[in-house]
């Protein structure tokens, strides 16, 4: 694992806070009805995209579900592209047409979230197929939660990449529910990593994830058994998400107290006393980021609600691939 100077730990500082408040407006304006659909909030699991993809090459691919907007922050989406998106703007990083569940910028090799439950898994293990079969250097990073290991979608394509050793990084984040569903009641091993042993894959678990160092320490060694052309590697992150599964969810499967005692194990809280303690950053340090996020996403929300909707004539764009 690379040696991170105070630059590097402020920017994934500054990143972990960037996905945090702009969950935290999206939240709100989705209340106000400027957001439609659905909407997926990343709050809690900051540490672990932030993390994992501080230590991705850029020929490395990323892929995910539908909780994605954090992941997009960390590949380089920038605010205002993202809030952009989220209101269904020409502006944003799809041109309105993604939304909330499709966030995608293939030019920075974020492969986007996809809305159905488990079915970005096989695309995964094909574009790492197509990077094996090109020579390619690149590793292939899928996201996806706990409930996804209960379909055939990730079996079909846990197991292909196992076959053909594909240069596959399979990354559950466990926040622990299913929707409403707790592990316990879906799934008959509690420990997720357990199923890559049916395919006689090398797997490990990360207990820590709402620590960034931690996803860290255990991200290096499962990327470098990929990159060194061993096949896959699926790695288990347990984390928690503090909001309900999306926007529309009443949260009656979960105690309140349940929430408040893992929300003092708050990624960003854990992370800003590491820095101080380390003397890496100050009190003062850390607050001025802060402040300046709060106005960055400020300044995004601005430029989302004054950019234009998509042109009506402009509906029929994108939907085949042109012929060049």
């Amino acid at each position: 694992m690379a040696t991170m100077n105070k630059k590097d730990h402020l920017e994934l500082y500054r990143q972990m806070v960037l996905i945090r408040r702009i969950e935290e407006r999206s939240a709100e304006l989705y209340q106000e009805g400027h957001i439609g659909g659905f909407l997926h909030l990343y709050i809690g699991q900051e540490a672990v995209s932030t993390g994992l993809i501080s230590l991705r090459n850029p020929e490395d691919k990323v892929i995910t579900a539908y909780r994605d907007h954090g992941v997009g922050i960390n590949c380089g989406i920038s605010a205002k592209e993202m809030m952009a998106e989220l209101l269904g703007k020409a502006t944003g990083i799809s041109q309105g047409r993604g939304g909330s569940m499709h966030m995608a910028d293939v030019t920075k090799n974020y492969w986007g979230g996809h809305a159905v439950v488990g079915a970005h898994l096989p695309i995964a293990a094909g574009m790492a197929l197509a990077d094996q079969y090109q020579e390619q250097d690149g590793v292939t990073i899928c996201m996806f939660g706990d409930g996804a290991t209960n379909i055939g979608f990730f079996h079909e394509g846990v197991n292909l990449s196992k076959v053909w050793d594909l240069p596959v990084l399979w990354v559950c984040e466990n926040n622990l529910y299913g929707m409403g569903t707790t592990l316990d009641r879906a799934s008959a091993t509690e420990q997720i990593r357990q199923k890559a042993e049916g395919y006689n894959m090398p797997n490990a678990r990360i207990e820590d994830g709402m620590d960034i160092m931690k996803v860290r320490e255990g991200v290096a060694p499962a990327l470098e058994h990929v990159r060194s052309g061993k096949g896959p590697f699926f790695l288990e992150i347990v984390t928690y998400r503090f909001e309900g599964h999306s926007m529309g969810d009443p949260e009656r499967y979960r105690e309140k107290d349940e929430v408040a005692t893992w929300e003092k194990s708050d990624p960003i809280g854990i992370f800003n006393r590491y820095l101080i303690k380390e003397k890496i950053a100050t009190k003062a340090n850390l607050a001025k980021i802060d402040k300046d996020i709060a106005a960055e996403v400020e300044e995004a929300v601005e430029f989302a609600h004054a950019s234009p909707d998509p042109a009506l004539d402009t509906l029929y764009d994108y939907i085949y691939v042109e012929d060049n």
